[in-house]
């Protein structure tokens, strides 16, 4: 009698995920950064890999700064790494919310003029020494204090009792040689000078994962690489130096080969010819494919490539495997969907999107198999 199965047995698709690529990319862009600090953004769990497990990797690589987004990311994040990191909520405190930082030490960036004045009233009454970073807006229109917020914040009493880490700002275009990077570089730069004047302990925090690849004017003390960190181009007009993180496989449901010429899929967009092998796969929209995908997604098996024939539906994509030998052809085989032939920005281009939406829409469905760092 056979055993129960296993979650993989089970799974439609499989996700790797390589955590000592994950690893070697944050000591290369460490190494490439003139920041005293290069830290790790894991927001979107992790940007879709898996928050707990990049943050328990990067902190026994050395790693000792973490950015997420929402505050329960922050908890989550505090309560797997332990006390010694920091952690930073960019998304700062919601009302009511400060305490709760208090309890996990995490760190809130401060956006707003209601934000600052929440976390000044709230340290003020717990006689909390209140570490956390001020982020000002140089170009991007966003979040963070307006040039005009700013100003009035540093005439009045606006920051009192505050005991900032640092001053932050987010590049607007950093993979693109453009000149609001310079512009804002200013900007910051003048605000900072007016912020040290007050705080002067104050570090500065301004460059994300292609700011790296800028000038190292533009990295001050605390670096906050993202999605280089998992594998995509932060150099989009050059090869890519990170190593690639996550593969993505998924198991063939059903072989059939086309009797006369005949429609695909949803809509009937494609027509397949008569005699074409097509393959049915156990992926879809609702694993975190994009449904734009279709139009020139590709799989491989084998190395060999299969299109995709039609539309990506909820939970199945057709490919064209007619150049894929019958040997290869079974149900449980893999197709790659991201891995060694195709990687997620290549994934992104052909879904007319971003690498980010493609790693941070990554399915819950999936079987997660990953691939430890090195002690």
């Amino acid at each position: 009698m056979a055993g129960p199965s296993s979650s993989q047995d089970r799974a439609g698709a499989i996700l790797s995920i390589d955590l000592q690529a994950l690893v070697e990319n944050w000591r290369l862009l460490k190494s490439r950064c003139a920041a005293r600090d290069t830290g790790a953004v894991i927001k979107a769990d992790g940007y879709g890999i898996g928050a707990v497990q990049a943050a328990i990797a990067l902190k026994a690589a050395g790693c000792a700064t973490f950015y997420v987004a929402h505050l329960d990311e922050g908890i989550a994040v505090r309560a797997a790494i332990g006390p010694g990191p920091r952690v930073v909520v960019m998304h700062g405190p919601n009302r009511g919310t400060e305490a709760d930082f208090a309890a996990h030490k995490l760190i809130p960036v401060l956006n707003t003029p209601q934000q600052i004045a929440g976390w000044r009233k709230y340290a003020e009454a717990a006689d909390l020494l209140s570490e956390s970073l001020v982020h000002v807006d140089t170009g991007m229109n966003r979040l963070g204090l307006t040039a005009t917020e700013f100003a009035d914040h540093m005439a009045g009493d606006g920051f009192y009792g505050l005991h900032p880490l640092a001053l932050m700002s987010h590049l607007a275009c950093s993979e693109m040689n453009h000149p609001l990077n310079e512009n804002q570089r200013r900007r910051f730069a003048d605000m900072l000078v007016m912020f040290r004047a007050k705080f002067p302990d104050a570090k500065a925090s301004f460059t994300n994962s292609s700011g790296i690849f800028l000038p190292p004017a533009y990295h001050y003390d605390f670096a906050r690489p993202g999605v280089a960190l998992y594998g995509v181009n932060p150099t989009p007009d050059k090869p890519n130096p990170m190593l690639p993180v996550v593969r993505l496989s998924a198991k063939i449901i059903q072989v059939r080969r086309v009797d006369q010429a005949s429609s695909v899929g949803y809509g009937a967009t494609v027509l397949a010819p008569d005699g074409a092998k097509l393959a049915t796969v156990s992926i879809g929209y609702a694993d975190g494919l994009p449904r734009s995908w279709g139009a020139g997604g590709r799989g491989f098996i084998d190395g060999i490539k299969a299109p995709v024939m039609g539309r990506v539906s909820m939970d199945l994509v057709i490919f064209d495997v007619s150049a894929v030998p019958d040997s290869s052809l079974f149900p449980g085989a893999l197709m790659e969907i991201i891995g060694t032939h195709t990687t997620v920005d290549d994934a992104a281009t052909a879904a007319g999107t971003i690498g980010y939406e493609i790693l941070t829409s990554l399915g819950g469905r999936y079987h997660r198999h990953y691939l430890p760092a090195k002690a």
